[in-house]
């Protein structure tokens, strides 16, 4: 199975100045991320930034770099115009990898590619492990996703779903023995194709409301299928907190 890993590697971070750049262990975190993506057996990966100091300092680890546009609203915007700019075929599974992710699972991404590899009718496919508490469930800030018997993605929401209707008349916010909730992973896997046209898609209302990106794909009837795992992956870096923990675990795993 062949695919490419583009990772959009934005220079603006509002929570944690200049993270793409952060020192792990005597690389720069979007390196470290390149190589957990290389480890996938992707074909290629490439980095796509909007900034010259990010583009040296992965080029100077001897990876693939892009310089891109700095007025994409999404990262998804910035690897449609990854696409254009390798003048990738429609057909090429393109794994989205976040910058921000060190730890990222080269399995994972693999799986994710798989995936899609495995659905030729499917326009992307992403990740998602199961709950099994009433804590995230509820939480709005973990998405979740139902879906059917062939594993294709039905909704995604910031709701409690599916809904455990008997299990909770009463109005306790408990989480139902043998409930199938699943938490969303946000990594997906595009066909280059689809990729390209993504930007142009109208925001629907559910995108609108839930502020879900990838509701727009099911809004127009694109398929998205899941690749699913049994735990959660390791979280990313958003703050200093997050990025003194992954320092720590790399040096404790050395």
């Amino acid at each position: 199975m062949d695919f490419v890993v583009i990772i959009p590697a934005r220079a603006r971070s509002t929570r944690l100045p200049g993270k793409m750049l952060a020192d792990i262990g005597g690389r720069p975190m979007v390196v470290r991320v390149a190589e957990q993506a290389r480890a996938s057996g992707a074909q290629q990966v490439i980095v796509a930034t909007d900034d010259c100091a990010i583009r040296d300092a992965v080029a100077a680890h001897g990876f693939d770099v892009l310089l891109t546009r700095e007025d994409h609203p999404t990262g998804t915007d910035r690897l449609a115009e990854a696409c254009e700019l390798l003048g990738l075929a429609d057909e090429v599974i393109v794994v989205n990898v976040q910058g921000d992710e060190p730890l990222i699972d080269p399995a994972l991404v693999a799986g994710v590619a798989g995936t899609l590899a495995r659905q030729p009718g499917a326009a992307i496919a992403t990740a998602a492990h199961p709950l099994d508490g009433a804590e995230e469930w509820f939480n709005p800030n973990v998405v979740k996703v139902v879906c059917g018997a062939d594993g294709r993605a039905l909704y995604f929401s910031r709701a409690p779903i599916p809904w455990a209707r008997d299990a909770l008349a009463g109005g306790d916010r408990v989480f139902p023995a043998g409930l199938p909730a699943l938490r969303h992973i946000g990594l997906y896997a595009y066909r280059a194709g689809f990729l390209r046209r993504f930007p142009q898609l109208p925001q629907g209302a559910l995108e609108r409301w839930e502020s879900l990106e990838q509701l727009r794909a099911l809004e127009h009837g694109h398929g998205i299928h899941v690749h699913l795992v049994a735990a959660a992956p390791a979280a990313g870096v958003d703050t200093q907190a997050d990025l003194d923990r992954v320092r720590a675990h790399l040096a404790g795993s050395r």
